[in-house]
């Protein structure tokens, strides 16, 4: 059976993007990526929005306000062109032009659910918050985690990742710091149907 992780990395106010801001925040260290290439293969999920800004990367394209990727970047999207990849979306066409990327029309919640059933190795989504809101719903979502850069974009951030979120518990299953400055946050997650009643500080 595969696991399912939802990946996120934000700003320390919960946006996943800033307007005019570079990929991690510009805040990478030589720590942090040295761990990212460690990370063992995983099939990516996606939507199609998520698919669109990555494949053009992919492409040759630039977030805007940059003349072009930086390094750590370009690295960033070589990984994601060689991996497999599942892109959920009624909109995109056949064939997807990003490498390795299989398109899927049906149901997310369930062809998730399907593939965690009947495959093995680890599902990681990128992106793609109303996909991972969707998931975790659903109760699919096995690992959760988060790494925070040390930025807060009140004025720029974009892409606010927990809004429509269900209250959900978190029971922390591991934590570590990179570069002195950013943190990781990893949580097994369950689905509240109401907040905890009779728990006393």
């Amino acid at each position: 059976m595969s696991e399912l992780l939802v990946d996120f990395i934000t700003s320390l106010d919960g946006c996943a993007s800033g307007e005019g801001w570079p990929g991690f925040w510009g805040l990478e260290g030589p720590e942090y990526l040295a761990w990212l290439g460690e990370q063992p293969e995983a099939t990516y999920l996606m939507g199609a929005n998520t698919y669109r800004l990555m494949a053009g990367f992919a492409a040759g394209g630039v977030p805007g306000g940059q003349e072009e990727l930086r390094p750590e970047e370009e690295a960033s999207v070589d990984g994601l062109t060689q991996a497999s990849k599942v892109v959920f979306s009624s909109s995109l066409d056949q064939p997807l032009v990003w490498a390795n990327s299989t398109l899927v029309r049906d149901d997310a919640v369930e062809a998730v659910r399907a593939m965690k059933s009947t495959g093995s190795g680890l599902l990681s989504t990128i992106g793609s918050l109303s996909l991972c809101r969707s998931l975790l719903r659903a109760g699919l979502v096995d690992r959760f985690r988060v790494v925070m850069f040390p930025v807060i974009t009140g004025a720029t951030g974009e892409e606010r990742i927990y809004d429509g979120y269900p209250d959900v518990a978190l029971e922390m299953t591991g934590h570590r710091t990179f570069d002195g400055r950013i943190q990781l946050v990893e949580y097994r997650p369950s689905v509240l149907e109401h907040p905890p009643l009779g728990v006393s500080a």
